[in-house]
């Protein structure tokens, strides 16, 4: 297994297991971007309100990667017309088309149907080979499918072990959508956490490698953050070992409904 492996989407588009992200990566976007690629990360992600879209663009195209091998992700505002914003996002990237477009978070009211038909349209329109959301409670992706019989290929949420939610996971699974994960290795905040650098020690691995490790087994697509050449390496290293069902369960027990952002994980509602 390596960073370049798949998962399927319910559209029979195949999505890497893990990515970067581009989140407050205001300066050298476009070389660490390309930095990844070379080591072998094959999915970006990036957001229209990130100011980093068009350092995206450049750090692929400076990969001489061919477009097809790199899976783009990027995000919509529910402030936005989003067919509209679609269309920004692909001029800010230069790019034809983006693999997976989200909508960011629900509206402040509801959930979002105007917003997510936009997105339909979009992805009609060859603008996005596959749509989703993001930051969205269960209650709210059933109320989109309710609406327009169209499932999000993705919900991309704050989701570790001190902080997740395994009825979405029991839910996204039973409905053919992904998780991906924001935040994944909490900020760099608990990292410290004796029981989680107790079992990294077992596997002479670092506490973020075991936090990717443990999402990608439980079928989560993690998005660690692109912060230096140094960390994506090491972001990177995790296909030579498997964490035991015991260690997954340690890992698992250790959900506290912490979220790095803030008091509530945004999905708990």
């Amino acid at each position: 297994m390596n960073a370049q492996k798949t998962i399927k989407l319910l559209s029979g588009n195949d999505m890497p297991i893990i990515g970067i992200g581009t989140w407050e990566l205001t300066h050298q976007t476009a070389e660490l971007v390309a930095k990844a690629l070379e080591l072998g990360f094959r999915m970006v992600d990036t957001s229209g309100d990130y100011g980093t879209q068009p350092g995206v663009g450049d750090g692929i195209r400076a990969s001489k990667l061919p477009r097809e091998q790199v899976f783009l992700t990027t995000k919509v505002e529910e402030t936005d017309d989003t067919y509209q914003a679609t269309r920004e996002d692909l001029d800010e990237l230069a790019m034809q088309y983006v693999d997976l477009m989200l909508l960011h978070r629900p509206p402040e009211h509801g959930y979002g149907r105007e917003l997510w038909e936009g997105l339909i349209r979009a992805r009609n329109d060859g603008l996005a080979k596959d749509i989703g959301v993001s930051n969205y409670a269960v209650n709210q992706i059933q109320a989109l499918i309710d609406a327009t019989g169209v499932v999000p290929a993705v919900n991309q949420i704050e989701w570790t072990p001190f902080g997740h939610d395994m009825e979405m996971l029991e839910y996204c699974q039973a409905h053919d959508i992904v998780i991906q994960a924001y935040s994944p290795l909490t900020r760099a905040e608990r990292l410290a956490n004796p029981v989680l650098q107790g079992i990294a020690d077992g596997y002479d691995k670092t506490p973020s490698q075991i936090l990717l490790r443990w999402n990608i087994q439980l079928g989560v697509v993690p998005i660690v953050k692109a912060g230096s050449p140094e960390h994506l390496a090491e972001d990177i290293d995790i296909f030579d070992f498997k964490l035991t069902d015991t260690d997954m369960e340690a890992l698992n027990t250790m959900n506290e409904d912490y979220s790095a952002l803030g008091s509530t994980l945004a999905y708990a509602r």
